[in-house]
């Protein structure tokens, strides 16, 4: 498995897979083929369905700046395409074709270039391939999570996380101070502000935690819809579930910075699972392997706050993950609005109570995360391309038929 880095990256939102990934192929491809005078981009599956709603030609022609760059949302799919995120990429030199590559953009920011090795064994860093064999190795070896992390990773681990920690923490800082309207024709009003203005300041505390959680994450997740700077964790459309559990619970049980890395670890380990074992892809698997996994990291993060033991943390990212087994993906008109940034909100809350249901029940559980992520990816694989991040299904449709 590879490091937890691969979950964690920083950058711009509002989409990993429709423009942190096709930016990323871009700039592959112009260091490729310096001496081109133009490129072509053909956007095919959801990067041509909702690539202008996220941007992504928009991302694709700035990194290929100051070569011009044509941009071709095409609706007919190759035969032989494997990803929903494909496109390819075309290098002309005075008119004339010089290369052409097919790249896919497979979540979180990850590319897949056609014809060379995506994952190298360099990049594995971690023997165990599944958290039945992390907790195996645990167990024979006496350490915690926390340990085994670093056993493999190396201190400097909690170097990156620190790094990872401050994005998050101005992402939120950043999104509370701000008022005003999101890019995009749904005209979509900024609301972390005025959530955080409507916390109470006395008892009520059930929903004091409800509003400052969910102004955090309305934060991030408006930050992420203007474009600005966040973290995917796993991805750019669901980078406010996480930082939100965290930044709460750092105030609420008053945690040190190095609890939290620890706790960023923990997230890490479950994400990274679920992007090696399943999906973390909206187009490929649904808003299940967004939301539903980005929960299962604040759930298990959340765990690890409260001092919960290894299978207590399991079974809190288990339940996180298996409660949003079937979340399609339907962002209306190709933006990552609605439902996006509320659903961000309604996943930090689950993912806490998903953690307080472990805390009493995990010696009752028979099912593990292991076995949830294999359900998670085989259900995306069924379920209709309608609602796999095309805006062609559920709200998306209706909003569209609205009138």
């Amino acid at each position: 498995m590879r490091s937890i880095k691969d979950i964690y990256k920083i950058g711009t939102g509002p989409s990993s897979s429709h423009t942190m990934g096709p930016a990323f192929a871009a700039n592959i491809f112009k260091q490729d083929h310096s001496a081109a005078d133009s490129f072509t981009a053909i956007l095919y599956g959801s990067l041509c369905k909702t690539g202008k709603g996220h941007g992504t030609d928009r991302a694709i022609v700035d990194a290929l700046s100051p070569i011009p760059c044509t941009v071709v949302f095409s609706k007919e799919d190759p035969e032989d395409m494997k990803h929903p995120n494909t496109m390819d990429l075309i290098a002309y030199k005075e008119d004339e074709e010089i290369a052409r590559q097919r790249f896919e953009s497979i979540g979180g920011g990850d590319i897949v270039i056609e014809g060379r090795e995506s994952r190298s064994v360099q990049e594995e860093i971690y023997m165990e391939n599944s958290f039945a064999e992390i907790r195996q190795f645990c167990s024979f070896r006496y350490v915690d999570l926390v340990q085994y992390i670093e056993l493999n990773e190396g201190k400097e681990i909690w170097d990156y996380l620190a790094t990872v920690w401050e994005a998050m923490q101005k992402a939120i800082q950043d999104g509370l101070s701000k008022d005003g309207v999101l890019p995009g024709p749904l005209h979509v009003k900024r609301k972390a502000k005025f959530l955080l203005s409507q916390v109470p300041e006395n008892n009520h505390a059930e929903l004091r935690e409800s509003q400052l959680v969910c102004s955090y994450a309305y934060a991030v997740s408006e930050q992420n819809a203007d474009n600005g700077t966040i973290v995917t964790a796993p991805t750019c459309g669901s980078c406010g579930v996480l930082p939100a559990v965290l930044y709460y619970l750092k105030s609420k049980r008053n945690l040190s910075d190095e609890q939290i890395l620890h706790c960023l670890g923990v997230a890490g380990l479950f994400g990274e699972l679920a992007k090696q074992n399943a999906s973390v892809s909206g187009a490929e698997c649904g808003c299940q392997a967004e939301i539903g996994v980005a929960c299962s990291m604040a759930a298990a993060a959340a765990g690890q706050a409260f001092g919960y033991s290894l299978d207590q943390i399991e079974y809190a990212a288990e339940i996180a993950l298996e409660h949003h087994l079937g979340l399609t993906c339907d962002p209306i008109c190709g933006l990552v609005q609605i439902p996006c940034i509320e659903r961000n909100a309604v996943a930090a809350m689950r993912a806490l109570n998903a953690a307080n249901i472990a805390f009493f029940l995990t010696g009752t559980r028979n099912i593990s995360y292991d076995m949830v992520l294999k359900s998670m990816y085989y259900t995306g694989l069924d379920m209709n391309q309608r609602y796999r991040e095309t805006s062609e299904g559920g709200l998306a449709r209706a909003y569209a038929r609205k009138g």
